[in-house]
């Protein structure tokens, strides 16, 4: 097969990391970008040489796949626009606003045997890959998923943009059902989700605590697991991961203090790091050149979005109640 014809569709500061990896791609050919904002789509094309459009439908007659990197709330539009003819979609995450809209747009891929996959990078961490060779029966997870306000994510809270990535991988690790959820959370800098936490009750007996906040000086990316016989700490921005094993605690009692003493073995699990991004894109083109199976199927896509959907209307009832 002759080098893959894609294209951007939306070139803000996620859309500007596709065209820059995707450029650096073989067998790749980056054959236009588009952009409602028509100075910025033209700084894009002079920076990496390729056509401009402010029409994203000037690209369905020039590439064989798109990326959509547009506002949640165009999502189905551009996307199901982009299927209906006939081209191959990697759409950012959340994959729509509702499961409705989100259903149809698998629905059309499926009908016209294309590729569909939502951009869900955290998949393609080094750690993240590692993870599930170490954990087998989680007791408790813990998510923390915490950055500074920016006013760059107008369209979405914290729960769609970024709880929706340890969602995901916690239901992967998990592998059950949601028994229920209880979500406390407030706005801080913004009228939406600033501030999300989440307790999910699996049905075999897991529990997993979710942490997302924009409210934060500190930028912060981990997940920890809790299994009977270690505890699995991993880092996302790092992509390391580390298991304890074999922990003791104890403490002492002296005059006029108490000191607490724990000793583990510690071992630091080998990851092979790469662009998380650059994956992502490899496995897009590797599925639609070579039939490759999907990372995730469409009912595990579909399940991750409903929980983050279930979590956001619970924080939207409690605000409305208060």
């Amino acid at each position: 097969m002759n080098d893959v014809k894609i294209g951007v569709v939306g070139v803000g500061r996620m859309g500007e990391y596709h065209v820059g990896v995707l450029s650096e791609l073989s067998g790749v050919q980056v054959s236009g970008i588009s952009d409602v904002n028509q100075d910025r789509v033209k700084e894009m094309a002079e920076r990496y040489r390729v056509p401009c459009y402010t029409d994203y439908r000037e690209l369905f007659h020039l590439v064989d796949a798109v990326v959509v990197a547009v506002p949640t709330h165009m999502h189905f539009e551009v996307a199901r626009d982009f299927l209906n003819a006939g081209i191959h979609v990697l759409l950012e995450k959340p994959c729509a606003n509702n499961l409705q809209e989100a259903r149809e747009l698998f629905d059309i891929s499926i009908k016209k045997k294309l590729v569909l996959h939502i951009g869900h990078v955290e998949r393609f961490n080094g750690a993240v890959q590692e993870l599930s060779k170490i954990v087998t029966q989680p007791i408790f997870i813990e998510c923390k998923r915490t950055c500074p306000f920016t006013d760059r994510i107008k369209d979405d809270g914290v729960v769609l943009d970024l709880m929706i990535h340890d969602i995901d991988i916690v239901l992967n690790i998990v592998r059950s059902k949601v028994r229920r959820v209880a979500v406390v959370g407030t706005s801080v800098f913004s009228k939406k989700d600033d501030l999300v936490s989440a307790q999910i009750e699996f049905e075999n007996g897991c529990i997993a605590n979710i942490l997302a906040s924009r409210a934060s000086q500190n930028k912060e990316r981990t997940l920890s697991v809790t299994q009977k016989d270690s505890y699995v700490k991993l880092d996302y921005t790092d992509q390391e991961i580390y298991v304890h094993r074999q922990s003791t605690s104890e403490h002492q009692l002296s005059k006029g203090s108490l000191r607490y003493k724990q000793e583990s073995l510690v071992e630091r699990i080998f990851v092979h790091k790469e662009n998380p991004l650059k994956l992502e894109h490899q496995h897009f083109i590797d599925c639609l050149k070579n039939g490759s199976p999907r990372h995730v199927g469409v009912t595990e896509e579909l399940y991750s979005l409903e929980i983050a959907l279930q979590i956001l209307e619970q924080y939207n009832n409690n605000r409305a109640s208060n």
